[in-house]
């Protein structure tokens, strides 16, 4: 998984700071231990496939009752400050400040009953499906870091779960193997071979490399060094072949897609530019081989001010998912490519004595696009104030088995062995996939 932080202006709640990010390779790399469902899937070719997932995860906590599931009847305490408005799906309304996911509503599912939120700020459910209460020994990994086991790289010269700075959720049971790869700002220049450094030499300190690595494993009783070996091997991958650092560099990109991705329609996306940029450079990685992409966008923990700082922040939020996703159609990804939008929990019906909306975990809303989904369609619904589940409610862990059914994966069959030896399901409950979307 790559990070790449932004400016650091939301704060949570809580008291601690989180700067915005783009997690890349949410879905680590390595092997496995391989049961037979896995011989059979990668029999089949599954480790071969270009499947991929962006993720965009709204930190803080969005508002559903403001953004996806406008409660136009409700009591003007509960309705918020946003007229509702049509999209090109009949019956399907949203707020007026996001026109231009309403005119692209043919290519999302909208989950407006999504429940089993862990309540508690931070990515590390999003990442893993999982709340942080009773782990099994070692903890459990990151979504990416079971999509990189199963499926591993794309590409040598591209990690599948590459981060600048280490992500909320890693490797967990699975191993160091599978923790993020970590090119930040200070280590990019030496993810490119210095001037006068040829492919000879680096093959010898490889090799030197090795012959070290060997005496350390004499006194190795816990098995460390195969995490070590892996982000060795992983490091001589990148210096070699130019794929990630060409990713990352946006003037490699055709600049009439840059100024559509970054152009400012108005103040609020001229500010947050930046998420603009990640949202591009989250296309050109899944392009360019990583298995997953997470994007985070700060400033939705809304607990006074609500619908003035929704004002600045849904139009920048609408103006670049539009473009992610009308550009993963026009190249073509779409059918390969899962995008996923949420966040920890959704917000209160009820609007409090600051303007504001707090923590409310028993729903929460969702958006996905793309993978080859039946989209165009809401699931679910809530009931008259937006506080409760009514219809067809969907987990959290569905969302996550959906995902990975996207990338060919069939998680209710899905289990690793703990650092106990103990089996763990990767799926809670091994739910099922979404079937209205599959």
């Amino acid at each position: 998984m790559l990070t790449i932080y932004g400016s650091g202006r939301d704060g949570y709640c809580d008291g601690h700071r989180r700067r915005d990010f783009l997690r890349i390779g949410a879905l680590g790399m390595g092997g496995m231990a391989l049961p037979g469902f896995l011989r059979a899937e990668q029999a089949a070719g599954i480790r071969h496939n270009e499947k991929a997932v962006i993720m965009i995860y709204l930190a803080g906590g969005p508002p559903h009752v403001d953004m996806f599931d406008l409660k136009e009847d409700a009591p003007a305490e509960y309705r918020g400050g946003s007229s509702a408005i049509p999209t090109s799906v009949p019956g399907i309304r949203v707020s007026e400040h996001m026109p231009r996911l309403a005119a692209n509503m043919d290519k999302f599912a909208l989950l407006r009953a999504v429940v089993g939120s862990a309540g508690r700020h931070g990515a590390f459910q999003c990442e893993t499906g999982h709340g942080m209460r009773n782990q099994p020994v070692g903890g459990w990994p990151s979504f990416g870091s079971v999509l990189s086991k199963v499926l591993g790289d794309r590409d040598p010269g591209m990690p599948p779960f590459v981060g600048v700075s280490k992500p909320r959720a890693g490797g967990g049971f699975l191993g160091s193997a599978h923790s993020a790869f970590l090119p930040d700002g200070d280590a990019k220049p030496d993810m490119v071979l210095n001037n006068g450094l040829s492919l000879e030499r680096v093959a010898g300190r490889r090799e030197l490399l090795a012959n070290l690595d060997r005496l350390r494993r004499d006194v190795d009783v816990g098995g460390a060094m195969d995490g070590v070996d892996a982000f060795t091997q992983r490091a001589f991958e990148v210096v070699t072949s130019s794929t990630l650092v060409k990713a990352l560099d946006l003037k490699k990109e055709d600049p009439a897609v840059v100024a559509r991705y970054t152009r400012p329609g108005n103040r609020s996306v001229k500010r947050y530019g930046r998420t603009m940029r990640d949202l591009l450079t989250a296309r050109r990685l899944v392009e360019a081989g990583a298995r997953c992409v997470t994007v985070s966008v700060g400033g939705w923990d809304t607990h006074k001010n609500n619908s003035a700082r929704l004002a600045a922040l849904l139009p920048a939020f609408d103006y670049g998912l539009a473009c992610l996703v009308e550009d993963l159609h026009e190249r073509g990804m779409d059918k390969n490519v899962s995008v996923v939008v949420w966040g920890e929990f959704g917000r209160t019906p009820k609007i409090n004595a600051k303007g504001g909306r707090d923590h409310w975990p028993r729903v929460m809303g969702a958006l996905l696009a793309g993978g080859g989904m039946k989209t165009g369609q809401v699931i679910g619904s809530t009931d008259r104030l937006g506080g409760e589940p009514e219809d067809r409610p969907v987990h959290v862990a569905q969302v996550f088995s959906t995902l990975y059914h996207n990338c060919g994966i069939d998680a209710t069959k899905l289990s690793f062995e703990d650092q106990t030896g103990r089996p763990q399901f990767i799926v809670k409950d091994r739910m099922s996939p979404i079937a209205e979307l599959v």
